[in-house]
């Protein structure tokens, strides 16, 4: 069970982080995963604290959207909870985009039920048959004889993207498997959480930084998510998450890669609930 540190930044609309006394115009646009979105949300109110002459803009739209936006030339970072596609690098160098990678934390992809269910542990095969549709009752996994309601994220987010490849897909080869039919779908990190807070037969999956005691997390293949199982990789739903940037970073948008990366950054990488990737 984790401590709430997430929630409060559940929100994905656009939304502009002012300055007081600070009449700069945003010349840095940040746009993509809401599971990046609290520490580095955070991570640029304090920047633009110690350099009120740089303005930030930042959004939640899903790691593909931001991905997009880089893409597209709409916006300078792009925020993703998972590694950039093939086909996304090939569409950038298309548009002259040369994507670039910057790794700024870790993530364990927490699986949640409400805290009213009885089980503690999922195999992974278990949780396949549970999004593909093949167990539908509590009771064909050692829980209670209920129906199992099924939450994922839109295809637009890099958290279902990573679900996808390591849990509904694992072990397909070239033919892959679908999430049921009959799940519910939602937009954003926040929104997972509250949906199964407020649902007693359901089952989704978040970032550790947003699961709080309003849920219950779940072992998978006996490990519990931690810091420490996540960095020494005994935690088998572990990921990296990323800026991505139109080359190497420079000049204001380099400065504040290098503050989230800095020891004051990596702080508040910890402080809301995620892993830092530097020591």
């Amino acid at each position: 069970m984790f401590k709430a540190k997430g929630k409060v930044f559940a929100a994905v609309a656009a939304f502009i982080l002012g300055f007081a006394g600070c009449a700069a115009a945003s010349n840095i646009k940040i746009n993509g995963s809401t599971t990046v979105l609290p520490f580095a949300q955070i991570a640029v109110e304090r920047f633009m604290a110690a350099q009120p002459e740089v303005g930030i803009s930042i959004s939640g739209g899903g790691s593909g959207n931001g991905i997009k936006a880089l893409i597209d030339g709409n916006t300078d970072i792009a925020n993703s909870s998972r590694e950039v596609r093939k086909s996304e690098i090939e569409q950038g160098e298309a548009n002259g985009v040369k994507i670039h990678e910057t790794a700024v934390a870790i993530d364990c992809i927490v699986v949640m039920i409400h805290p009213s269910n009885t089980v503690t542990n999922l195999t992974f095969e278990q949780l396949k048959q549970i999004y593909t549709g093949q167990v539908t009752n509590w009771k064909e996994v050692g829980g209670p004889d209920s129906p199992i309601a099924v939450v994922g994220r839109d295809s637009s987010s890099g958290t279902y993207g990573t679900w996808q490849e390591m849990v509904v897909e694992k072990g397909d080869g070239e033919t892959k498997s679908r999430v049921t039919a009959r799940a519910q779908v939602v937009a954003s990190s926040g929104a997972m959480l509250s949906t199964i807070a407020g649902n007693r037969f359901a089952i989704g999956y978040d970032g550790i930084g947003y699961v709080d005691a309003t849920v219950k997390s779940v072992g998978v293949e006996g490990v519990e998510p931690s810091a420490a199982a996540a960095k020494d990789g005994s935690y088998p739903l572990s990921r990296k998450l990323y800026m991505y940037t139109d080359g190497e970073p420079a000049g204001n948008v380099k400065a504040f890669i290098d503050y989230l990366l800095s020891p004051d950054g990596q702080k508040i990488v910890s402080e809301t609930g995620f892993i830092a990737i530097t020591q």
